[in-house]
């Protein structure tokens, strides 16, 4: 039932609906509680990511050498130290986005009558991802680090990171302005490139091909294709910001999102000169470096979705409108 409360102003006059008090219809409010979860999720996830990053940083990938346990129990106590902990805290941290996944399964199925058809579909595929991503999760211990389980292991992350950023984006409320044009395909361009970099990045690390091609020449390839990267990844950002710049009328959540993305490419490339020239030794520029670039990506991906939300809405109003004889 929803009840809304009556009352008059200080004049004696009934104020406007709007004014009086915002009443969520049932599917309004499953789509709050879902979204809700889902961006809290999406934020523990970077966490997750950063954490993750230390861990590699500081060679505490294999700090509890079983798995999933840590030394035969659930909280290494006598072996604690700041490896252990690192390596202790980051299972733990999965297994919590892991649990609160099946919660949002459990609360989109359960309430599917009121929420957009996609939205149990798209939240068992981001249950399959976690699942997938523990699975890779053990299989770096037990396989000692092994460097494709590794990158596969990131790149898993930043897939189950695309899909609550995706369910996110579109649960919130948008109007479009008809002005985005190709801007949505361009902004899709620039996320699956910085993805890509991502992945090239994680590549680099797990072989620590930096440390072998600056000291005994091996590996250099994975490391130039990386910076390599650099450029059609910079580019295609760079040709975004301009195109969004110059689109008159544009969103102001696309704007907004238009000056993040310019604004970590920048920083990204500063802490990736700085992350080179100190050869990874500093590892707190090493794990800044790859927050930012998992934060541009999810700039550039939640672009692609608006835009491509205000190209859906335009196209549904402009065949909604009666042609001129």
């Amino acid at each position: 039932m929803i009840q809304k409360a009556e009352y008059l102003d200080s004049l004696g006059h009934a104020p406007d609906a709007e004014a009086v008090e915002t009443v969520l219809t049932p599917s309004e409010g499953a789509i709050a509680r879902v979204r809700w979860l889902v961006w809290k999720l999406a934020i523990a996830t970077l966490i997750l990511m950063a954490i993750g990053s230390a861990t590699r940083v500081m060679n505490a990938g294999l700090a509890c050498p079983d798995w999933p346990l840590c030394y035969g129990t659930l909280f290494p106590g006598q072996q604690m130290n700041l490896q252990v902990f690192l390596e202790w805290f980051h299972r733990l941290d999965a297994a919590l986005i892991g649990a609160f996944t099946l919660v949002l399964v459990g609360m989109t199925v359960w309430q599917r009558r009121v929420l957009p058809r996609w939205v149990p579909w798209v939240s068992t595929l981001a249950l399959g991802l976690v699942l997938f991503q523990g699975l890779l999760g053990g299989l770096t211990v037990t396989e000692m680090l092994r460097f494709d389980i590794v990158t596969a292991h990131l790149g898993t992350a930043l897939l189950f990171f695309s899909a609550l950023l995706v369910m996110g984006v579109l649960l919130l409320p948008y109007r479009a302005t008809g002005t985005v044009k190709r801007l949505p395909w361009v902004s899709l361009t620039a996320a699956i490139l910085v993805y890509l970099q991502s992945i090239s990045g994680g590549l680099v690390g797990s072989r620590w091909a930096l440390h072998q091609c600056l000291g005994i020449s091996k590996l250099c390839t994975v490391m130039n294709a990386h910076l390599i990267g650099i450029v059609p990844a910079s580019l295609s950002v760079i040709v975004l910001a301009v195109l969004a710049w110059r689109t008159p009328a544009l969103h102001s959540a696309l704007r907004t999102l238009t000056n993040l993305a310019f604004g970590f490419l920048l920083l990204q490339v500063v802490l990736g000169f700085a992350t080179f020239r100190l050869h990874l030794q500093v590892e707190l520029l090493t794990v800044s470096h790859q927050m930012i670039g998992a934060c541009l990506f999810a700039a550039l991906l939640c672009f692609t979705v608006f835009g491509l939300r205000d190209r859906y809405q335009t196209s549904r109003w402009k065949g909604d409108r009666p042609t001129t004889p």
